[in-house]
């Protein structure tokens, strides 16, 4: 698992356009809706939630689709196959290292967030703690459906319709986190779902993704 994770970061910062544009994308977002609706911190802050965590699933499919097709393309997937250790265990380091690249920005760039978005102390706790229980669910989640559509010429589109209905679960309880927490209210609840929906996807995706990527393959 440690030489699969390191194989991909070493990738990945070799093609950092790669690595940068869901960033990016995600920061554009963010930036573009105070100049939108007004720099009123009292709408900023009500509507905040749902702009942070609908660029984060944005964010998160921009970024899915090169999971496992360069791999796909050169051959390497194939190689993948053959080798004697379990698919699931490569599967997973796959996925530990994708969110390495696009989750953890997430989580260093969240200050930006509470600044643009006039969070408060409370508020801007719970978008860290949602965001670091929320995007590996992503990733996790995600991988299934770009197992299932690597094959695809173009499974971009079909790759979103996919993997959206599968995000929702995450998207409600993460606003309704940030939500209550605005508010003054215990966010044990929304975590403790959320933490649940990480362990469930942690443990079976990687195999679930396993099967998808063999019928791909043949």
């Amino acid at each position: 698992m440690f030489h699969m994770v390191r194989r991909e970061l070493l990738v990945a910062f070799r093609r950092q356009s790669d690595m940068l544009n869901p960033l990016w994308f995600f920061i554009i977002v963010i930036t573009l809706f105070p100049l939108g609706v007004g720099p009123g911190p009292n709408l900023l802050a009500e509507i905040a939630p749902g702009i942070i965590w609908v660029a984060a699933l944005l964010a998160a499919v921009l970024s899915l689709d090169r999971l496992f097709r360069d791999d796909f393309m050169d051959g390497s997937l194939e190689q993948m196959l053959l080798m004697p250790e379990p698919l699931s265990v490569l599967v997973f380091a796959k996925i530990i290292a994708h969110w390495l690249l696009t989750g953890v920005p997430l989580l260093i760039i969240s200050p930006l967030l509470a600044v643009l978005l006039s969070l408060d102390w409370e508020a801007y706790k719970a978008v860290v703690l949602t965001l670091l229980i929320g995007t590996p669910t992503l990733s996790f989640l995600g991988s299934i459906g770009v197992a299932l559509t690597v094959g695809l010429r173009k499974g971009g589109a079909l790759l979103s319709l996919l993997v959206l209905p599968l995000f929702i679960p995450v998207l409600i309880f993460a606003t309704s986190a940030i939500d209550m927490a605005a508010a003054g209210f215990p966010i044990n609840g929304q975590l403790a779902i959320m933490g649940a929906m990480l362990v469930g996807s942690a443990t079976l995706s990687p195999f679930a993704v396993s099967a998808a990527l063999r019928v791909s393959v043949q």
